[in-house]
């Protein structure tokens, strides 16, 4: 059984959820694409320099073209994402961006690689997609906004095309410069989206350690970690484990900033749970 691939996913989803918990220690009304712009600049570019001293990046021969469009679709997902929840709230932003991208993920690898999606995939998806529904049915007088649903969409398809994409990009090139050269041109696309509320907020000491602790646990290690297991794990699984990252948030949300999870919420772990622990097992089965 070959679960070490889908562990270091798990792994790398985890730290991705441990990013909104960090952005609660962020001081001062910052722009989440600001945030994403920082994050990605300190983390791509401490790979860049690890990866140009070690001269692991050789400009000829490199993959540009799957690079270039790795980021563009990551940098595209973090705009629409973080655009979709200031017209539909944090909860159904999430629900509808993490939530559809391993519908789209299954559809693209299906479409683009004519690999059909396995049973297993499916019923996993399922259950995870319907927990992560769950997870955040907080219930009131939410109202939904069609516009803002539809960036949530868009958001959820740039993150299949950027998993889609990265496939290929590690197949020719090693992770850590694929990660390195992928997010350092993906903070030079979010600069002017991010330069409108500037980045004078930065001069904060707690800020400055919350953004180092997410450009390099949260972007560096955690897309090493998962372009890593890419290599071994379908684009469609990859992006259905990567609901842990929801799942994470939810969990450090209730235990360490006393947030309410309702019966509803916890029914929901429980089926994300259920849906990884079908993939993971499932799949590394017949491998």
């Amino acid at each position: 059984m070959r679960i070490l691939p889908y562990s270091i996913i798990l792994l790398s989803a985890v730290l991705w959820g441990t990013t909104g918990t960090t952005q609660t220690f962020l001081q001062g009304d910052i722009s989440p694409v600001a945030v994403a712009c920082i994050r990605s600049a300190i983390g791509g570019g401490t790979l860049l320099i690890v990866a140009l001293s070690a001269r692991m990046i050789h400009w000829q021969s490199w993959p540009w073209k799957w690079n270039i469009l790795a980021a563009i679709f990551i940098a595209l997902f973090q705009g629409f994402f973080f655009s979709s929840i200031r017209y539909t709230g944090v909860a159904i932003g999430t629900v509808a961006t993490i939530g559809s991208a391993p519908v789209f993920a299954g559809i693209l690898e299906w479409l683009l690689w004519k690999v059909k999606p396995a049973k297993t995939w499916m019923i996993s998806t399922s259950f995870a997609i319907l927990g992560c529904i769950l997870l955040f049915a907080v219930g009131g007088e939410t109202t939904v906004n069609g516009f803002g649903i539809l960036l949530a969409l868009s958001g959820g398809c740039m993150f299949a095309l950027y998993t889609n994409v990265s496939k290929h990009l590690t197949k020719k090139a090693a992770t850590l410069p694929a990660v390195a050269m992928t997010f350092s041109l993906c903070s030079v696309l979010l600069v002017p989206f991010a330069w409108q509320g500037g980045f004078s907020w930065m001069g904060t000491s707690v800020n400055i350690w919350a953004m180092f602790y997410m450009g390099l646990m949260a972007t560096s290690l955690a897309y090493v970690l998962f372009l890593g297991g890419l290599r071994d794990v379908s684009s469609s699984a990859a992006v259905t484990l990567s609901l842990a990252e929801p799942l994470t948030a939810a969990l450090l949300g209730a235990f360490f900033l006393g947030e309410y999870l309702a019966w509803t919420s916890w029914l929901g772990v429980a089926f994300i749970f259920t849906g990884i622990f079908v993939l993971t097992l499932g799949k590394s089965a017949r491998q």
